[in-house]
């Protein structure tokens, strides 16, 4: 499968083991810090002199030592790790959702990096880069034999500084030389349209514009569609990888008016934080369908899962990732990196451990693989991962499903589904008659 990266500027979105994150500082020592820890420390303490002193070669004292840090939080769970500075810089970056860059998305195709469109408005799209350009060079250096990250980095830079690109182009006769000169580019984490008197609302991760992003869609949709013709709305959540917690709590507050969000529950049995919803439906107690995959995680389940207990929203899709763990961001003294640690399960307003087990939606629809695709579509999810923190909830099947969603709407068999269930169309006859006004109004 071609390997697609949203960059608008060449960078990295976030990961799945990425999810919800929460901000704070370390807290104490457990009462396990008794004398034998620190003689196992000690233990450490003399390998890594010996090896200092004795390996055959001189060794890299930094790496030894974050390799170390990195082996002892990967033993705890695959989302617990150590970010040095330009990690942490990095991630800052990505959920506050604007940075520095070029203005393109772009993917990995025949070894070299392949325009798929610039975006408006950008630095890329005024300097003329256009979709289907292949880029081979990279202020001189070859793009063959890096990969598509090498590239997003060598592209990412500070603002108002030049970049110059080699551009092999479709009827030139000859490649391009073209030079962008980067600016702060500000990622769309909400994308709308009107279908068919219905909003459709994508969210493609949660970062800190994420909410107000979407209090604009939805003012836009209105103003476009008469209540009286607007059926309702279309939440996309598939292949949204999640974010930050306080956004997925912000999101599902503009559709509730009442009741709790998700909580949030600790080691300590008292460790507990609810987030409820305030007074105000933004959607006017529109229908609502939330649409999910295999490839919705973290931030999403906690939306979905939400808004689905409340009984605001009917779900429509395939069972999500499984991702139900909050991970703290625990910056370390004199600018070495931050702590990514897992400090806390969230649970779904009914109590539900989304960990492992992942959201089930009211109504399965699966979305068909292309021919290229079948049988090469695996299917990952929390479960699948080595060293994953076993739900309460979680069961022998596991979590996760296919995480593919139609370049093409029209093609897009789980959005039609969505769309004419909103306007009122059978379209299942795998359910009884009733069975879709009936989740639809539940």
């Amino acid at each position: 499968m071609i390997r697609k990266v949203s960059l608008l500027f060449a960078g990295a979105l976030i990961g799945a083991s990425a999810m919800s994150l929460v901000y704070g500082a370390p807290g104490p020592a457990g009462s396990d810090s008794n004398a034998d820890t620190y003689k196992q420390l000690a233990i450490f303490g003399d390998v890594f002199e010996r090896v200092r002193a004795q390996y055959v070669t001189k060794p890299n004292e930094k790496s030894l030592i974050e390799n170390a840090i990195n082996g002892m939080l990967a033993s705890l769970d695959p989302h617990s790790s150590y970010m040095d500075a330009e990690q942490a810089k990095d991630m800052r970056v990505q959920t506050k959702g604007e940075f520095g860059g070029l203005g393109i998305e772009v993917t990995m195709e025949n070894n070299y990096v392949k325009v798929i469109t610039p975006i408006d408005d950008t630095p890329a799209a005024k300097a003329g880069v256009l979709a289907g350009d292949f880029i081979t060079a990279i202020d001189g250096k070859d793009v063959n034999g890096m990969t598509l990250q090498d590239a997003v980095d060598k592209m990412r830079g500070p603002v108002h500084t030049p970049i110059k690109l080699t551009i092999v182009r479709k009827g030139a006769d000859k490649p391009l030389q073209i030079t962008v000169v980067r600016d702060i580019i500000k990622v769309k984490a909400v994308k709308y349209r009107v279908d068919n008197d219905v909003g459709y609302i994508k969210i493609t991760s949660f970062t800190e514009r994420t909410s107000d992003e979407l209090h604009d869609a939805i003012a836009q949709i209105k103003k476009k569609l008469p209540d009286d013709k607007l059926k309702g709305y279309v939440l996309d959540l598939r292949l949204n990888p999640g974010g930050l917690l306080d956004q997925a709590v912000d999101v599902c507050d503009t559709f509730l008016d009442h009741g709790e969000i998700v909580s949030t529950r600790g080691r300590d049995p008292k460790d507990v934080t609810r987030f409820d919803a305030h007074p105000g439906d933004m959607t006017d107690g529109k229908p609502i369908i939330v649409l999910i995959n295999g490839g919705s995680a973290s931030a999403s389940e906690i939306t979905a899962g939400a808004l689905q207990d409340q009984r605001r929203a009917t779900i429509l899709g395939t069972q999500s990732f499984g991702k139900g763990s909050v991970q703290t961001i625990i910056p370390l003294p004199e600018n070495n990196g931050a702590l990514r640690l897992t400090t806390a399960l969230y649970y779904t307003p009914s109590g539900r451990s989304i960990q492992g087990k992942g959201i089930t939606p009211d109504i399965k629809v699966e979305e068909p693989l292309p021919a290229a695709l079948q049988g090469k579509e695996i299917v990952r999810g929390e479960s699948d991962l080595h060293g994953h923190i076993k739900g309460v909830d979680e069961t022998s099947k596991g979590s996760g499903s296919p995480a593919y969603v139609p370049p093409d709407p029209k093609d897009d068999v789980q959005l039609k589904y969505a769309e004419d269930l909103l306007n009122g169309v059978k379209t299942n006859p795998a359910f009884p008659p009733s069975h879709d006004k009936a989740v639809l109004n539940q």
